[in-house]
Protein backbone atom coordinates (compact mmCIF):
# COMPACT_ATOMS: atom_id res chain seq x y z
CA UNK A 1 0.00 0.00 0.00
CA UNK A 2 1.43 3.51 -1.01
CA UNK A 3 1.92 6.02 1.96
CA UNK A 4 0.08 9.37 2.01
CA UNK A 5 2.12 12.45 2.82
CA UNK A 6 0.39 15.77 3.04
CA UNK A 7 1.11 18.29 0.48
CA UNK A 8 3.58 20.93 1.61
CA UNK A 9 0.70 23.55 1.18
CA UNK A 10 -0.76 21.71 4.44
CA UNK A 11 2.23 22.43 6.46
CA UNK A 12 1.75 23.81 10.08
CA UNK A 13 2.20 27.34 10.76
CA UNK A 14 5.82 27.08 12.36
CA UNK A 15 6.45 25.24 8.80
CA UNK A 16 5.47 28.95 7.31
CA UNK A 17 8.67 30.53 8.64
CA UNK A 18 9.00 33.37 11.00
CA UNK A 19 6.68 36.67 10.35
CA UNK A 20 4.21 34.78 7.46
CA UNK A 21 7.56 34.64 4.92
CA UNK A 22 6.61 34.56 1.30
CA UNK A 23 7.07 30.73 0.04
CA UNK A 24 9.08 29.89 -2.42
CA UNK A 25 6.90 29.15 -4.56
CA UNK A 26 7.90 25.56 -7.57
CA UNK A 27 6.67 23.36 -10.04
CA UNK A 28 8.00 19.90 -10.41
CA UNK A 29 8.40 18.60 -13.89
CA UNK A 30 9.05 14.40 -14.51
CA UNK A 31 7.91 12.69 -11.36
CA UNK A 32 9.73 9.48 -11.78
CA UNK A 33 11.79 8.18 -8.67
CA UNK A 34 13.57 11.29 -8.69
CA UNK A 35 10.32 13.50 -9.02
CA UNK A 36 8.37 11.09 -6.38
CA UNK A 37 11.07 11.26 -3.92
CA UNK A 38 11.45 15.03 -4.17
CA UNK A 39 8.26 15.75 -2.91
CA UNK A 40 8.33 12.96 -0.45
CA UNK A 41 11.34 14.89 0.89
CA UNK A 42 9.92 17.95 0.57
CA UNK A 43 6.87 16.94 2.37
CA UNK A 44 8.44 15.66 4.80
CA UNK A 45 10.95 17.92 5.99
CA UNK A 46 8.60 20.79 5.34
CA UNK A 47 9.36 22.38 8.69
CA UNK A 48 13.08 21.76 9.27
CA UNK A 49 13.59 23.14 5.36
CA UNK A 50 11.28 26.42 6.47
CA UNK A 51 13.35 26.96 9.75
CA UNK A 52 16.61 26.98 7.46
CA UNK A 53 15.68 29.02 4.78
CA UNK A 54 13.68 31.59 7.02
CA UNK A 55 10.68 30.40 4.59
CA UNK A 56 8.83 27.41 2.68
CA UNK A 57 8.96 26.05 -0.07
CA UNK A 58 5.92 25.36 -1.83
CA UNK A 59 5.00 22.95 -4.37
CA UNK A 60 2.80 23.86 -6.94
CA UNK A 61 2.05 21.93 -9.54
CA UNK A 62 3.43 18.39 -10.83
CA UNK A 63 3.17 17.07 -14.56
CA UNK A 64 4.05 13.95 -15.76
CA UNK A 65 3.08 11.63 -18.91
CA UNK A 66 1.20 8.99 -16.94
CA UNK A 67 -1.81 10.56 -13.76
CA UNK A 68 -2.45 7.02 -12.68
CA UNK A 69 0.73 5.93 -12.05
CA UNK A 70 2.08 5.27 -8.41
CA UNK A 71 4.44 7.43 -7.00
CA UNK A 72 4.24 6.11 -3.54
CA UNK A 73 2.95 9.93 -2.46
CA UNK A 74 -0.01 11.95 -2.33
CA UNK A 75 -0.16 14.36 -5.33
CA UNK A 76 -3.43 15.66 -3.50
CA UNK A 77 -3.78 19.42 -3.32
CA UNK A 78 -0.96 19.80 -6.15
CA UNK A 79 -2.08 21.64 -9.46
CA UNK A 80 -1.53 18.69 -12.11
CA UNK A 81 -0.19 19.93 -15.52
CA UNK A 82 -0.48 17.73 -18.76
CA UNK A 83 1.74 20.23 -20.53
CA UNK A 84 4.87 21.27 -17.77
CA UNK A 85 4.85 24.58 -20.55
CA UNK A 86 2.48 25.55 -18.53
CA UNK A 87 4.89 26.43 -15.24
CA UNK A 88 7.00 28.60 -17.59
CA UNK A 89 4.11 30.99 -17.88
CA UNK A 90 2.24 31.12 -14.99
CA UNK A 91 3.26 33.80 -12.77
CA UNK A 92 2.76 32.53 -9.15
CA UNK A 93 6.26 30.06 -9.96
CA UNK A 94 9.07 30.86 -8.81
CA UNK A 95 11.42 28.06 -9.97
CA UNK A 96 10.83 25.09 -12.31
CA UNK A 97 12.53 21.39 -10.90
CA UNK A 98 13.00 19.54 -14.35
CA UNK A 99 13.57 15.76 -14.04
CA UNK A 100 12.07 14.98 -17.41
CA UNK A 101 15.64 13.58 -18.71
CA UNK A 102 17.00 13.62 -22.02
CA UNK A 103 19.33 16.36 -23.96
CA UNK A 104 16.90 17.88 -25.74
CA UNK A 105 12.97 17.67 -26.50
CA UNK A 106 10.47 18.52 -23.65
CA UNK A 107 13.44 18.52 -20.98
CA UNK A 108 15.31 20.91 -22.84
CA UNK A 109 11.94 23.03 -24.29
CA UNK A 110 10.84 23.50 -20.48
CA UNK A 111 14.40 24.58 -19.08
CA UNK A 112 14.72 27.05 -21.95
CA UNK A 113 11.35 28.47 -21.49
CA UNK A 114 11.23 28.90 -17.65
CA UNK A 115 14.82 30.93 -18.11
CA UNK A 116 13.10 33.38 -21.00
CA UNK A 117 10.24 34.37 -18.36
CA UNK A 118 12.66 34.68 -15.26
CA UNK A 119 11.78 31.59 -13.22
CA UNK A 120 15.13 29.91 -11.71
CA UNK A 121 15.47 26.36 -13.00
CA UNK A 122 16.41 23.14 -10.78
CA UNK A 123 17.87 19.81 -12.76
CA UNK A 124 18.29 16.93 -12.33
CA UNK A 125 19.35 16.18 -16.21
CA UNK A 126 23.14 15.47 -16.99
CA UNK A 127 22.70 14.86 -20.68
CA UNK A 128 20.86 18.37 -20.76
CA UNK A 129 23.34 20.24 -19.28
CA UNK A 130 26.83 18.43 -20.92
CA UNK A 131 25.48 19.16 -24.25
CA UNK A 132 23.84 22.38 -23.99
CA UNK A 133 25.22 23.79 -19.97
CA UNK A 134 27.54 26.81 -21.67
CA UNK A 135 24.08 27.97 -23.74
CA UNK A 136 21.63 27.71 -20.79
CA UNK A 137 23.90 28.98 -18.18
CA UNK A 138 24.04 32.25 -20.58
CA UNK A 139 20.49 32.45 -20.92
CA UNK A 140 19.85 32.58 -16.95
CA UNK A 141 22.19 35.33 -16.58
CA UNK A 142 20.39 37.39 -19.12
CA UNK A 143 17.58 36.69 -17.21
CA UNK A 144 19.09 37.43 -13.92
CA UNK A 145 17.83 33.99 -12.59
CA UNK A 146 19.72 31.11 -11.61
CA UNK A 147 20.72 27.52 -13.17
CA UNK A 148 21.42 24.98 -10.37
CA UNK A 149 21.96 21.44 -11.27
CA UNK A 150 23.74 19.58 -8.05
CA UNK A 151 21.47 16.50 -8.68
CA UNK A 152 23.11 16.13 -12.41
CA UNK A 153 26.19 15.01 -11.00
CA UNK A 154 27.11 12.06 -8.37
CA UNK A 155 23.81 11.68 -6.78
CA UNK A 156 23.25 12.72 -3.08
CA UNK A 157 27.11 13.85 -2.93
CA UNK A 158 27.63 17.51 -2.91
CA UNK A 159 30.15 17.61 -4.95
CA UNK A 160 29.22 20.69 -7.50
CA UNK A 161 28.34 23.02 -4.17
CA UNK A 162 32.26 21.57 -3.39
CA UNK A 163 33.94 22.50 -6.32
CA UNK A 164 31.64 25.96 -6.60
CA UNK A 165 31.96 26.71 -3.08
CA UNK A 166 34.51 24.94 -0.80
CA UNK A 167 37.64 24.62 -2.84
CA UNK A 168 36.89 27.74 -5.13
CA UNK A 169 39.81 29.25 -3.09
CA UNK A 170 42.02 26.95 -5.05
CA UNK A 171 43.27 26.06 -8.60
CA UNK A 172 41.79 22.86 -9.60
CA UNK A 173 44.25 20.71 -11.49
CA UNK A 174 42.75 17.26 -11.33
CA UNK A 175 39.71 15.64 -10.94
CA UNK A 176 38.99 11.58 -10.67
CA UNK A 177 35.43 10.38 -10.26
CA UNK A 178 33.49 6.99 -10.11
CA UNK A 179 30.50 8.42 -11.74
CA UNK A 180 28.59 5.53 -12.34
CA UNK A 181 27.37 3.06 -10.04
CA UNK A 182 26.27 0.36 -12.17
CA UNK A 183 29.30 0.18 -13.63
CA UNK A 184 31.15 -0.05 -10.49
CA UNK A 185 28.97 -2.51 -8.91
CA UNK A 186 29.38 -4.91 -12.27
CA UNK A 187 33.03 -4.50 -11.75
CA UNK A 188 33.09 -4.86 -7.66
CA UNK A 189 30.85 -8.20 -8.02
CA UNK A 190 33.45 -9.55 -11.28
CA UNK A 191 36.15 -9.14 -8.58
CA UNK A 192 34.64 -10.79 -5.93
CA UNK A 193 32.94 -13.35 -7.67
CA UNK A 194 35.34 -14.21 -10.68
CA UNK A 195 31.87 -13.94 -12.62
CA UNK A 196 32.41 -13.17 -16.40
CA UNK A 197 30.61 -9.04 -17.38
CA UNK A 198 27.78 -10.14 -19.40
CA UNK A 199 26.70 -12.78 -16.59
CA UNK A 200 27.08 -10.11 -14.02
CA UNK A 201 25.34 -7.43 -16.36
CA UNK A 202 22.38 -9.70 -16.12
CA UNK A 203 21.96 -10.04 -12.47
CA UNK A 204 22.68 -6.20 -12.11
CA UNK A 205 19.41 -5.59 -14.10
CA UNK A 206 17.74 -8.31 -12.69
CA UNK A 207 17.89 -5.75 -9.39
CA UNK A 208 17.13 -2.71 -10.91
CA UNK A 209 20.94 -1.53 -10.85
CA UNK A 210 21.04 -1.80 -14.68
CA UNK A 211 18.28 -0.74 -17.37
CA UNK A 212 16.93 -3.05 -19.76
CA UNK A 213 19.41 -1.07 -22.16
CA UNK A 214 22.70 -0.61 -20.44
CA UNK A 215 24.54 0.85 -22.89
CA UNK A 216 24.27 4.51 -21.29
CA UNK A 217 26.35 3.37 -18.48
CA UNK A 218 28.54 0.39 -19.77
CA UNK A 219 29.90 2.47 -22.58
CA UNK A 220 30.69 5.22 -20.37
CA UNK A 221 27.98 8.12 -21.93
CA UNK A 222 26.77 8.61 -18.54
CA UNK A 223 30.06 9.13 -17.04
CA UNK A 224 31.52 11.39 -19.73
CA UNK A 225 28.28 13.85 -19.44
CA UNK A 226 29.16 13.73 -15.31
CA UNK A 227 32.80 14.45 -15.90
CA UNK A 228 32.15 17.34 -18.71
CA UNK A 229 30.02 18.82 -16.23
CA UNK A 230 32.34 18.93 -13.53
CA UNK A 231 35.28 20.28 -15.83
CA UNK A 232 33.37 23.45 -16.56
CA UNK A 233 33.15 24.20 -12.97
CA UNK A 234 36.54 22.81 -11.82
CA UNK A 235 38.34 24.86 -14.48
CA UNK A 236 36.16 27.77 -15.48
CA UNK A 237 35.50 26.82 -19.47
CA UNK A 238 32.96 26.00 -21.15
CA UNK A 239 30.98 22.82 -21.34
CA UNK A 240 32.84 19.98 -23.52
CA UNK A 241 31.31 16.66 -24.14
CA UNK A 242 32.54 16.49 -27.71
CA UNK A 243 36.03 16.60 -26.33
CA UNK A 244 35.26 13.82 -23.78
CA UNK A 245 37.12 10.16 -24.80
CA UNK A 246 34.92 7.88 -23.65
CA UNK A 247 35.27 3.80 -23.40
CA UNK A 248 33.16 1.65 -21.39
CA UNK A 249 33.64 -1.71 -19.31
CA UNK A 250 32.28 -4.57 -22.05
CA UNK A 251 36.01 -5.33 -22.93
CA UNK A 252 37.00 -6.02 -19.30
CA UNK A 253 37.48 -9.64 -18.55
CA UNK A 254 38.00 -12.04 -15.14
CA UNK A 255 41.26 -13.03 -16.30
CA UNK A 256 41.87 -8.78 -16.17
CA UNK A 257 40.50 -8.70 -13.08
CA UNK A 258 42.55 -11.11 -11.37
CA UNK A 259 45.92 -10.29 -13.17
CA UNK A 260 44.78 -6.79 -11.59
CA UNK A 261 44.74 -7.97 -8.21
CA UNK A 262 48.09 -10.26 -8.59
CA UNK A 263 49.62 -6.75 -9.55
CA UNK A 264 48.34 -4.46 -6.92
CA UNK A 265 45.36 -2.85 -8.86
CA UNK A 266 41.62 -3.00 -8.90
CA UNK A 267 40.02 -2.15 -12.19
CA UNK A 268 37.59 0.88 -11.60
CA UNK A 269 35.68 2.89 -14.40
CA UNK A 270 36.90 6.35 -14.09
CA UNK A 271 36.15 9.74 -15.24
CA UNK A 272 39.33 11.71 -14.86
CA UNK A 273 40.19 15.46 -16.16
CA UNK A 274 43.18 17.20 -15.53
CA UNK A 275 45.08 20.53 -16.89
CA UNK A 276 48.18 19.06 -19.63
CA UNK A 277 50.09 21.37 -21.70
CA UNK A 278 48.23 20.16 -24.83
CA UNK A 279 44.62 21.40 -23.06
CA UNK A 280 42.03 20.17 -20.76
CA UNK A 281 42.33 16.41 -21.24
CA UNK A 282 38.81 14.65 -20.24
CA UNK A 283 38.67 10.57 -20.61
CA UNK A 284 36.22 7.87 -19.39
CA UNK A 285 37.36 4.45 -19.29
CA UNK A 286 38.29 1.51 -17.12
CA UNK A 287 41.71 1.99 -15.26
CA UNK A 288 44.17 0.09 -13.01
CA UNK A 289 44.17 1.46 -9.50
CA UNK A 290 46.47 0.81 -6.88
CA UNK A 291 45.16 -0.80 -4.08
CA UNK A 292 46.58 1.92 -1.74
CA UNK A 293 44.72 4.53 -2.79
CA UNK A 294 41.07 5.16 -1.61
CA UNK A 295 38.95 5.46 -4.55
CA UNK A 296 40.13 1.39 -5.28
CA UNK A 297 38.03 0.75 -1.93
CA UNK A 298 34.84 2.41 -3.28
CA UNK A 299 32.50 -0.66 -3.67
CA UNK A 300 29.23 -1.41 -5.35
CA UNK A 301 26.67 1.21 -6.17
CA UNK A 302 28.74 3.87 -4.55
CA UNK A 303 30.19 6.98 -6.25
CA UNK A 304 33.47 9.06 -5.23
CA UNK A 305 35.25 12.37 -6.92
CA UNK A 306 39.14 13.27 -5.65
CA UNK A 307 39.67 16.64 -6.22
CA UNK A 308 43.67 18.14 -6.08
CA UNK A 309 43.88 21.79 -5.81
CA UNK A 310 46.94 23.74 -5.70
CA UNK A 311 46.29 24.70 -1.58
CA UNK A 312 43.97 22.07 -0.41
CA UNK A 313 45.97 18.90 -1.55
CA UNK A 314 43.80 15.91 -2.31
CA UNK A 315 40.08 15.46 -1.07
CA UNK A 316 37.99 12.66 -1.55
CA UNK A 317 34.63 12.69 -1.15
CA UNK A 318 32.11 9.58 -1.28
CA UNK A 319 28.15 8.49 -1.45
CA UNK A 320 25.68 6.65 -3.42
CA UNK A 321 25.44 7.96 -6.18
CA UNK A 322 21.73 7.60 -7.65
CA UNK A 323 18.48 6.61 -6.20
CA UNK A 324 15.09 8.41 -4.83
CA UNK A 325 16.60 9.96 -1.81
CA UNK A 326 20.16 10.82 -2.41
CA UNK A 327 19.00 12.18 -5.71
CA UNK A 328 16.22 14.04 -4.21
CA UNK A 329 18.34 15.59 -1.39
CA UNK A 330 20.83 17.48 -3.62
CA UNK A 331 17.66 18.95 -5.94
CA UNK A 332 16.09 20.13 -2.62
CA UNK A 333 19.69 21.41 -1.51
CA UNK A 334 19.39 23.49 -4.62
CA UNK A 335 15.56 24.83 -3.88
CA UNK A 336 16.55 26.14 -0.21
CA UNK A 337 19.65 27.74 -1.94
CA UNK A 338 17.18 29.73 -3.95
CA UNK A 339 14.98 30.19 -0.79
CA UNK A 340 17.66 31.53 0.98
CA UNK A 341 17.99 34.08 -1.39
CA UNK A 342 21.99 32.68 -2.81
CA UNK A 343 22.41 33.29 -6.36
CA UNK A 344 25.21 31.09 -7.84
CA UNK A 345 26.89 31.56 -11.54
CA UNK A 346 26.13 28.21 -12.77
CA UNK A 347 29.36 27.25 -13.42
CA UNK A 348 31.31 29.19 -11.06
CA UNK A 349 32.16 32.09 -13.04
CA UNK A 350 29.79 33.93 -15.17
CA UNK A 351 28.76 32.42 -18.08
CA UNK A 352 30.38 35.34 -20.49
CA UNK A 353 33.92 34.32 -18.56
CA UNK A 354 33.79 30.62 -19.23
CA UNK A 355 36.99 29.92 -21.15
CA UNK A 356 37.12 27.97 -24.56
CA UNK A 357 40.44 25.79 -23.62
CA UNK A 358 41.16 23.37 -26.34
CA UNK A 359 40.82 19.71 -25.61
CA UNK A 360 43.79 17.63 -25.25
CA UNK A 361 44.14 14.86 -27.82
CA UNK A 362 43.52 11.51 -26.65
CA UNK A 363 46.77 10.12 -28.56
CA UNK A 364 48.97 12.91 -26.11
CA UNK A 365 47.88 11.62 -23.27
CA UNK A 366 50.98 9.75 -21.12
CA UNK A 367 50.45 7.34 -18.97
CA UNK A 368 51.64 3.90 -17.97
CA UNK A 369 49.55 0.36 -19.13
CA UNK A 370 48.67 -2.87 -19.19
CA UNK A 371 48.39 -5.35 -21.74
CA UNK A 372 47.00 -8.89 -22.12
CA UNK A 373 47.99 -10.83 -24.90
CA UNK A 374 46.12 -14.39 -25.53
CA UNK A 375 48.69 -16.61 -27.79
CA UNK A 376 49.94 -19.73 -29.08
CA UNK A 377 52.93 -21.08 -26.98
CA UNK A 378 55.51 -21.53 -28.65
CA UNK A 379 59.23 -20.06 -28.89
CA UNK A 380 60.02 -16.62 -30.39
CA UNK A 381 56.28 -14.91 -29.45
CA UNK A 382 57.58 -13.04 -26.79
CA UNK A 383 60.78 -11.88 -28.30
CA UNK A 384 58.34 -10.78 -31.34
CA UNK A 385 56.23 -8.48 -28.71
CA UNK A 386 59.38 -7.48 -26.97
CA UNK A 387 60.46 -6.25 -30.63
CA UNK A 388 57.29 -4.53 -30.86
CA UNK A 389 57.57 -2.67 -27.76
CA UNK A 390 61.04 -1.82 -28.89
CA UNK A 391 60.70 0.18 -31.87
CA UNK A 392 58.15 2.48 -30.61
CA UNK A 393 60.64 3.09 -27.73
CA UNK A 394 57.74 1.31 -24.72
CA UNK A 395 59.46 0.45 -21.79
CA UNK A 396 58.47 -3.07 -20.19
CA UNK A 397 57.77 -2.86 -16.67
CA UNK A 398 56.59 -6.18 -15.68
CA UNK A 399 55.36 -9.39 -17.88
CA UNK A 400 53.77 -12.42 -16.31
CA UNK A 401 53.14 -15.86 -17.66
CA UNK A 402 51.17 -18.53 -16.46
CA UNK A 403 50.54 -22.50 -17.69
CA UNK A 404 52.64 -23.56 -20.15
CA UNK A 405 50.78 -25.58 -22.94
CA UNK A 406 52.63 -25.58 -26.27
CA UNK A 407 50.85 -24.84 -29.70
CA UNK A 408 48.06 -24.01 -27.15
CA UNK A 409 46.64 -20.19 -26.33
CA UNK A 410 47.72 -18.97 -23.15
CA UNK A 411 47.35 -15.34 -21.70
CA UNK A 412 50.60 -13.44 -21.38
CA UNK A 413 50.48 -9.83 -19.35
CA UNK A 414 52.84 -7.13 -20.12
CA UNK A 415 53.21 -3.55 -17.86
CA UNK A 416 54.81 -0.26 -19.26
CA UNK A 417 56.22 2.13 -17.86
CA UNK A 418 54.95 5.64 -18.99
CA UNK A 419 54.66 6.21 -22.74
CA UNK A 420 52.40 8.29 -24.67
CA UNK A 421 49.14 6.63 -26.12
CA UNK A 422 50.17 7.19 -30.05
CA UNK A 423 53.11 4.60 -29.76
CA UNK A 424 50.88 2.52 -27.80
CA UNK A 425 48.08 2.45 -30.26
CA UNK A 426 50.71 1.43 -32.37
CA UNK A 427 52.39 -1.49 -30.68
CA UNK A 428 49.04 -2.70 -30.08
CA UNK A 429 48.40 -2.76 -34.00
CA UNK A 430 51.85 -4.30 -34.68
CA UNK A 431 51.24 -6.83 -31.89
CA UNK A 432 47.53 -7.74 -33.25
CA UNK A 433 49.21 -8.41 -36.69
CA UNK A 434 51.11 -11.69 -35.56
CA UNK A 435 50.09 -14.83 -36.07
CA UNK A 436 50.90 -16.02 -32.86
CA UNK A 437 48.23 -13.37 -31.08
CA UNK A 438 44.51 -15.38 -31.58
CA UNK A 439 43.04 -12.22 -29.69
CA UNK A 440 42.75 -8.68 -30.03
CA UNK A 441 45.26 -7.25 -27.25
CA UNK A 442 43.22 -5.97 -24.58
CA UNK A 443 44.51 -2.39 -23.10
CA UNK A 444 43.98 -0.97 -20.06
CA UNK A 445 45.41 2.06 -18.59
CA UNK A 446 46.75 2.54 -15.22
CA UNK A 447 46.30 5.35 -13.11
CA UNK A 448 48.71 6.97 -10.33
CA UNK A 449 46.52 8.20 -7.86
Amino acid sequence: MSSVLRPISGVSSKAQGASGAKPLTVAIAGLGTVGGGTIKLLAEHAGPIAERCGRPIRVKGVSARDRKRDRGVSLAGYDWQDDPMVFARDPEIDAVVELIGGADGPAKALVEASLAAGKHVVTANKALVAHHGTALAEAAERAGVTLSYEAAVAGGIPIIKLLREGLAANRITRITGILNGTCNYILTTMRQTGREFSDVLADAQRLGYAEADPSFDVDGIDAAHKLAILTSVAFGCRVDFAGVHVEGIRHVSAIDIAFAQELGYRIKLLGIASRTENGIEQRVHACMVPLEAAIAHVEGVFNAVVTEGDFVGQNMAQGRGAGAGPTASAVVADLIDLARGRHLPAFAVPASALAALPAAPMEKHHGAYYIRLMVVDRPGVIADVAAALRDERVSMEAMLQRGRAPEAKVPVVLTTHETEEAAMRRVLKRIAALGTVVEPPRMIRIEAL
